[in-house]
Parts: structure tokens; C-alpha cells; sequence
């Protein structure tokens, strides 16, 4: 069987919910699931170099036969092997190497290589994880204007000119329906390049900040793209009313803030060993 030697067309960034789509490669894999890689889709995969954001869920539809989608993963290959997910032996872009979407499917799925499909997603839980992300990266930038006071020196700024707490010290991020959760880590190197964690002993209050932030908030939520490859680079923007924000982002999000109605953030923080821990749970 051949393995496709470009990556996969994905139409997901622009909102898409279904596609038409063509069967590359068809691999069984060792838990007994079925790896379909197909020439373009709808469906977002989880990265495992950034899971942030899980697989959407959907069918594929050929025929008269409807296929569930078990799952859907970032993948890679070099034309003689398929790696999935943390596999994966090098970065992406990595010349020689096609980065696609494969589409995890049952044993019993009885597709074929050049069978034609209609990729369809659910809508509701696609909406729901939109809204959760454009909430979490909102979030992130009122966090980072929260604490923009709490650093004693010059650090990497936003793109709304706020030093950037979120991307200096977030651990993890996940996205969840209609909301996020995101973990940060004050440590050693955070303390040593001007974050004074002492901004954080109320975290009530620093919440109650990133509230306001949030509510006083409102505008258009747009996608640019380099390309349609699944590896090209793709840009959450917000026009926001401080200005433009723009996050590297290979999700998918909403069409305005106004779409996520009141978007709100819990803040606690505990002890951890030589840091402080701090997670930011966002709802909407």
C-alpha cells in the first residue's frame, strides 16, 4: 500500500464541518483499529506534540455505510513507514516527511484505498471546543495584563504588549467544552527573570482583574493561515479593543467574542516543590 508523499488538506482552520474527501491509505494497526489517511479533512486531530485540543468526533460517510470516527491523530511518514502521534521521530516539517491526519477507524471498516468519503463532524461538540479555546487563549492575554506589574524586569510581551506570563510559565493547557484549564509553574528561572510570585498570594483578586479584563472585551475572532497543509502555520486572531492579538494556534475557534457570551476564570495556586503552582480554569 502507498504511503501519500504530501500532507493532508485540512479545512477544519475556516470552520469546516464536513468534507469530500478520497482514501490515500488504509494501515491496520497493533490494538486492532484501522488508520485512514485521507487526501483532505474536516477533522481536527489531536497533536501529541501539543494535545491541547482533542479529535473531534464524526463519521465517515461512504456509500450507504457510516463509519465512526474512534479517534484522530497527527501522523507522519517518510513514504517507507506511518508513525502516529508521539511516534513521530522528527519535527514537523522535516524535509522527506508528509504530515497527515489519520482517521482511526474499526477493523471491520471494509474501506479501500481510492474509495471516495464525506467526512462529517459533530457540530455540537466542535462549537463547544471552539468556544472553550477562544475562551483560553482570551484568558491567557487578560492573565498576562493582570500580572503585567509583577515583573521586575524586560520580558517577552504579548501581542498586546503585556509581558507574557502565560507563555512563559503555562505547563498545560486543555481544552474543555466551553472552557479550559491551564496549569502554570513559578519556578527558580521564572523568579530569576523578574516575576515576582508574591502577585499571586490573593488569587481571588488577581482573578477578579482578569474578569473585568475579560468582560470589557469584544470583537471579531479570525483564523490566517500560510497554507491548507495540516504543517502550515496558522494564527488565532482577535480584534480586540486594546488592539490586534495574535497566538500561533492550530485549533479551532469561534467567529467573535460576543460568541462566548461571559467568559470567566477561577484562579488557585498551591505548593509545589521549589515553585509555586498556579491553574487557571476557564468557563464560558
Amino acid at each position: 500500500m502507498t504511503l501519500p508523499t504530501t500532507g493532508t488538506v485540512v479545512t477544519y482552520p475556516l470552520g469546516a464541518l464536513t468534507s469530500e474527501s478520497r482514501v490515500l491509505h488504509i494501515e491496520p494497526l497493533d490494538d486492532g483499529r484501522v488508520a485512514v489517511l485521507l487526501d483532505r479533512t474536516s477533522c481536527h486531530p489531536v497533536d501529541a506534540a501539543w494535545p491541547d485540543q482533542p479529535a473531534d468526533r464524526g463519521v465517515l460517510d461512504a456509500g450507504d455505510v457510516s463509519i465512526d470516527i474512534l479517534d484522530a491523530v497527527v501522523a507522519a511518514t517518510d513514504g517507507s513507514a506511518l508513525y502516529l502521534g508521539s511516534d513521530i521521530p522528527v519535527r514537523k516539517g522535516t524535509d522527506g516527511w508528509a504530515f497527515v491526519v489519520a482517521h482511526l477507524v474499526g477493523e471491520d471498516a471494509g474501506l479501500t484505498e481510492g474509495d471516495s468519503v464525506t467526512v462529517e463532524v459533530d457540530a455540537s461538540y466542535r462549537a463547544a471546543l471552539s468556544a472553550g479555546h477562544s475562551a483560553c487563549h482570551l484568558a491567557a492575554l487578560a492573565l498576562n495584563a493582570a500580572l503585567a506589574g509583577a515583573w521586575s524586569k524586560d520580558a517577552r510581551v504579548d501581542s498586546l504588549g503585556a509581558p507574557d506570563f502565560d507563555g512563559a510559565a503555562n505547563e498545560t493547557s486543555t481544552i474543555l467544552e466551553r472552557g479550559a484549564r491551564d496549569t502554570y509553574r513559578i519556578g527558580k528561572s521564572l523568579r530569576k527573570s523578574g516575576f515576582d510570585p508574591a502577585a499571586l498570594d490573593d488569587p481571588d483578586a488577581v482573578a477578579a482583574l482578569v474578569n473585568a479584563t475579560l468582560a470589557s472585551w469584544s470583537g471579531v475572532i479570525r483564523i490566517e493561515r500560510d497554507g491548507e497543509l495540516l504543517t502550515d502555520r496558522r494564527y488565532w486572531v482577535a480584534d480586540l479593543p486594546g488592539g490586534e492579538a495574535r497566538i500561533a494556534c492550530g485549533g479551532t475557534h469561534v467567529g467573535s467574542v460576543a460568541e462566548l457570551g461571559a467568559v470567566t476564570v477561577q484562579l488557585t495556586t498551591e505548593q509545589l516543590e521549589g515553585a509555586l503552582g498556579v491553574t487557571m480554569l476557564t468557563s464560558c
